[in-house]
């Protein structure tokens, strides 16, 4: 009881010299004229990052990053998503999420009733203060929009504003089944750093865990047609049966319901086809560095590429991509993290070679059905287009005719090829089908090679990856597919139950081009004897 007293007088004491200190950092100008001032506000809201490194000096002393300018234009330019950030450690989202978004949202008349939740309820309150320690203190805030806080205390997790806006903090596992204010239920809510270790082996709580968010937090908004539904859960992703992945797995789920849905949905008409909708779920994956070889920052303008090396230095290669980069590493995994590239890819017809190499499952359900192309230039291999997901073949058929009619791939020379162990006339009928309803065929033939087992196939990559001769298309790096497919890439171990039919289908694709490219060297050289013999031959 002592103990708790101590740590309230602390934080009370912060809060003193917090208030104190915010007011003090938000100075104004007492020259400016009434029409310079609206003038200002207008052009200050008409970007949220410069509005926030104008009204919150004491937490935008380092320029923001892009990724924060994408958090926020997701958030604030969809009245309707519900957003899983998987964040590194310091990546500045608490702030965002919790604080500047919200306010942002507040001011410009787009937010009614707030809900900021936090590990515990009083980390939960401490986030919640800061809300209520701008509006009481912030004299640049105060001077443009006025003096806006009402009534309430931060200390009772809850308060409102002068025009009746509600902002309450709940510690993570508090439902708010039910809040409403004068009819208004909650249109944002932001989770932030909620995830714990404490618990990751026990699968009934992570599971309870993980339907508390989709039904007392998601299901608490209201369920007109029209309502705001603004939802956030910030962490970084440390393993993968953290909450974090749990819901990242069930995001991933969802876009690939909504794909699926507006699939059937489309009309005859296919003028609309290149659209992919996601539905209300959005993940956006910001890792510390693009890659444990540059080491290069997404927040350059905080944190260097010699000092995320030497963090990498000091925590160890799992540590650090644990905490970091959102990768769980296995000990003894064959496909490191530190392997795997992303760049630009090039224009088909400067391939060497291409295959589409697809391994389509023969099972209905369960397994995935996987399509990948791969371009081969020189030593490189390019992982162009992923197809990965828990569908139907015909589905898998529709994807790969959209995308040859949506990319003009009549034009090129490409090899299409499924895996032919199972059933392989069945699985050519599904991409005739399709191509009977279109009117023309994309030639997809089975491959009948006997093969060896499927972990030593997919093993004998490794060294490819070893090599840094493998790159991942980044136009398709936030693409649930091309994740679907690292994340069986990660898992991939002799024993392992998790699903490998993205690596196979890889390797069947990276078979086939270096077999095409011999194929044509060999030519090549009999070729050249031929003419050799014969030099009347042309």
């Amino acid at each position: 009881m002592v103990n708790t007293h101590k740590k309230y007088e602390k934080l009370l004491a912060n809060y003193d010299l917090h208030c104190k200190r915010i007011a003090k950092a938000t100075t104004i100008d007492i020259n400016e004229t009434p029409q310079e001032k609206i003038k200002r506000i207008k052009w200050l809201e008409e970007d949220y990052i410069r509005w926030f490194e104008y009204y919150f000096l004491n937490y935008a002393k380092k320029k923001s990053a892009k990724f924060h300018r994408e958090i926020a234009d997701i958030l604030i330019n969809n009245t309707q998503i519900y957003l899983l950030l998987e964040a590194y450690r310091s990546a500045g989202k608490t702030v965002h999420i919790c604080m500047g978004i919200p306010l942002f949202l507040y001011f410009k008349k787009m937010m009614k009733y707030a809900i900021i939740m936090g590990q515990t309820e009083p980390k939960a309150q401490r986030l919640l203060s800061g809300l209520q320690i701008q509006l009481k203190f912030n004299q640049r805030l105060i001077n443009d929009y006025g003096q806006r806080f009402k009534i309430g205390d931060w200390a009772e997790g809850d308060f409102s504003t002068t025009d009746g806006v509600r902002f309450r903090s709940f510690g993570f596992g508090q439902s708010p089944r039910g809040e409403q204010e004068e009819g208004q239920r909650p249109d944002y809510i932001g989770v932030d750093d909620s995830d714990i270790k404490k618990h990751l082996n026990n699968d009934r709580i992570m599971g309870d865990r993980e339907d508390f968010v989709f039904e007392d937090l998601i299901g608490c908004f209201d369920s007109a047609d029209d309502a705001v539904k603004r939802f956030v859960f910030a962490n970084n992703n440390f393993h993968k049966k953290s909450l974090t992945n749990r819901l990242k797995l069930r995001f991933k789920e969802a876009q690939i319901k909504a794909i699926a849905k507006a699939q059937q949905q489309r009309s005859g008409d296919r003028k609309e086809r290149h659209i992919v909708p996601t539905g209300k779920f959005r993940i956006l994956s910001i890792p510390a560095v693009k890659d444990m070889v540059k080491f290069e920052p997404l927040w350059p303008e905080k944190t260097s590429s010699l000092y995320w090396k030497d963090l990498y230095d000091e925590l160890g290669y799992r540590s650090f991509c644990r905490e970091y980069m959102h990768i769980h590493v296995a000990e003894g995994s064959i496909f490191k993290v530190k392997y795997m590239q992303w760049k630009k890819m090039h224009d088909y017809k400067k391939y060497d070679a291409l295959c589409f190499y697809g391994d389509l499952s023969y099972k209905v359900t369960g397994d995935f059905k996987a399509m990948i192309l791969v371009g081969k230039t020189k030593r490189e291999l390019h992982i162009i287009h992923t197809y990965l997901r828990q569908s139907s073949r015909a589905d898998v058929a529709r994807w790969l005719y959209d995308l040859y009619e949506d990319n003009n791939l009549h034009f090129y020379n490409i090899r299409y090829q499924i895996d032919g162990l199972f059933a392989q006339d069945e699985f050519i009928s599904d991409f005739d089908l399709e191509g009977d309803e279109r009117g023309w065929h994309i030639p997809v033939i089975p491959d009948k090679r006997t093969k060896e087992s499927k972990y030593d196939r997919v093993e004998s990559m490794e060294g490819f990856f070893q090599r840094l001769w493998v790159f991942f298309n980044e136009e398709e790096k936030e693409n649930a597919d091309q994740i679907e497919l690292l994340d069986q890439l990660y898992a991939f171990e002799r024993g392992s139950e998790a699903h490998d039919d993205g690596p196979d289908a890889l390797h069947g694709a990276i078979s086939n081009v270096n077999v095409m490219l011999h194929e044509s060297a060999f030519d090549a050289r009999v070729g050249m004897a031929d003419n050799s013999d014969n030099p009347n031959t042309y």
